[in-house]
């Protein structure tokens, strides 16, 4: 039996015994948690001492809501703009790309990501300038939106047709009626799972991106659509843990397209993949569903009209009440929970009332559904979160009131509206169980120490964004102790692993996260330069 003894500040995230100085690992499990003598006197004689001196022991960190696949596509697949950060600069972009098609000239379609729109309108003729003879495509850093040159409309087979067919908020066009290369949310979706890749290459996308979160801090991750990038990605997943590579513990969620035709099959086809692909470290937990877009792409969906565009209050994607009802229903019967992208506060509306509607049925109060994001959110539907034992997740990072951000959505939806953005102290108030995520690699920023400083900040240090960022919502600010259960003990209970992860318990799973900084007591300001020293359980990181 290999057993390990380890040493320094552990916080556990366990009201019974939340500090600790040692804790006893066998087979990694915890065996013992409390005094160093103690756990000296239980060991082995033989037994490994992993002592991190004052350094500080956490739970691994637990990401609810991200995207794996994508994320390593980005890393290495793809002409990566979000090196540029917010920042939107047309002609350096046009750099990035033909660097990137220059090193890869044998590619037959090329894909950029991380564009971040302006009041600056770009069409196909900016693509076709940079490649004129192969599809290229252009993504926004939210997903939602894109942008393809001539080449990569004909690849997908969008013409006038299709653009009347899908409306013309979501398949731009010219003034002859053709589409000008502009397109948002349902055929941005129907594409990129047509995007090609091996599972060879799926796999190297995927390990990218265990990398990636390991070094970052995260043993543990939510994938929220493994099929949005690509169909295959589940099977990579299921491939890689066979193949003993796959580290990163991952609770899928499978991709639900738009107002699926029939639920019940739809969820039997998941339960089914549960059934081949799941094991200890690739495990699938539900579905997961879009009901709206994005305020800053125009396409949330709100509980108002947009004061730009009257009449018009977003895009409704998943809208239909029955099917929603339906789709929590059957997945509830299997033991999975419904995952939904709820950006605008008319989406959130909708869903509470689906739950609402299918708790009805089972009697089931406890399937933990999660609606990510919550841009705007009533009080009557925060209320209504706790009530049905829904799970708000929620992106600290995105809080901070940052100039162009800030006047762009109050342009959309009023700067009254805006400045109540992304509630997070409401949901702990009423009692829900409230999750932190990053939507990365979707929004660039996937940073726990940056999860801490701006949750209770709610803006970000001085040396980010050039200093432009002010507080915003600062009654929505958390404590350190809540942010540090919204990204441990509360995502396990998202998951269903709450009897085996997010504290450092008798009989949990042994995987720790370390730093050199106390995230409950230390300055913020030092919290936002805390470094990392270890991702243990099995070393799968060391600084």
């Amino acid at each position: 039996m290999k057993q390990t003894i380890i040493l320094g500040n552990i916080i556990t995230v366990d009201e019974k015994r939340p500090f600790a100085k040692a804790a006893l690992v066998k087979d990694g499990v915890f065996a013992y948690i409390g005094s160093a003598e103690e756990a000296k006197r239980l060991a082995a004689a033989d037994a490994q001492v992993l002592d991190y001196g004052d350094n500080f022991v956490y739970p691994g960190f637990l990401e609810s809501h991200c995207h794996g696949h994508l994320a390593g596509y980005r890393f290495i697949g793809q002409a990566n703009l979000a090196k540029l950060g917010i920042e939107t600069n047309y002609p350096k972009y046009r750099e990035i790309i033909k660097e990137f098609i220059a090193q890869n000239p044998k590619r037959e379609l090329y894909v950029a990501a991380g564009w971040v729109e302006n009041d600056e309108y770009v069409t196909k003729a900016y693509l076709d300038e940079i490649c004129p003879d192969k599809p290229l495509l252009m993504q926004t850093a939210s997903g939602h939106a894109m942008l393809l040159n001539t080449k990569a409309l004909e690849w997908a087979g969008f013409d006038a047709a299709y653009a009347k067919k899908m409306g013309y908020d979501l398949v731009h066009v010219d003034k002859n009626g053709d589409p000008d290369g502009y397109i948002c949310e349902g055929p941005v979706f129907e594409i990129v799972p047509k995007l090609p890749a091996t599972i060879d290459d799926i796999k190297e996308y995927l390990l990218a991106w265990q990398d990636f979160a390991f070094k970052t801090g995260f043993t543990a991750v939510g994938d929220a659509g493994a099929e949005i990038v690509h169909r295959d990605a589940p099977k990579a997943y299921h491939e890689l843990e066979e193949e003993g590579r796959l580290k990163l513990r991952t609770y899928a969620y499978m991709y639900v397209t738009d107002n699926i035709a029939d639920p019940k099959a739809e969820i039997a086809r998941i339960a089914a993949q549960r059934a081949e692909l799941s094991g200890e470290y690739f495990h699938i937990v539900g579905a997961k569903a879009f009901l709206d877009g994005v305020t800053e792409a125009h396409t949330a969906w709100q509980n108002q009209d947009y004061l730009d565009t009257p009449g018009y209050h977003g895009v409704e994607r998943f809208n239909d009440h029955d099917k929603m009802v339906q789709l929590i229903v059957e997945a509830d019967k299997e033991g999975m929970a419904v995952h939904v992208h709820s950006e605008g506060g008319g989406a959130t509306h909708f869903m509470l009332g689906c739950i609402e509607d299918a708790e009805k049925i089972t009697g089931d109060m406890d399937q933990r559904n999660v609606l990510a994001h919550l841009h705007f959110v009533t009080d009557e539907d925060v209320r209504r979160m706790a009530a049905t034992g829904s799970v708000p997740a929620v992106p600290p990072m995105w809080t901070a009131k940052v100039p162009a951000n800030f006047e762009q959505e109050a342009s959309y939806v009023g700067e009254e509206l805006t400045n109540q953005a992304y509630p997070i102290k409401s949901f702990y108030d009423a009692g829900a169980n409230v999750v932190f995520h990053s939507d990365y690699p979707v929004s660039p920023m996937f940073d726990i120490k940056l999860s801490f400083y701006t949750a209770e900040t709610r803006s970000y240090p001085k040396e980010l964004f050039g200093g432009m960022a002010s507080p915003r919502n600062t009654k929505e600010a958390v404590t350190r102790e809540q942010s540090l259960r919204a990204m441990t003990i509360n995502v396990a209970r998202q998951f269903h692993q709450e009897h085996r992860l997010g504290s450092i318990e008798f009989g949990k799973i042994a995987n720790m996260t370390v730093y050199d900084c106390d995230f409950l007591h230390d300055d913020i300001e030092k919290i936002a330069q805390a470094n990392i020293v270890i991702v243990d359980g099995e070393e799968v990181f060391k600084a």
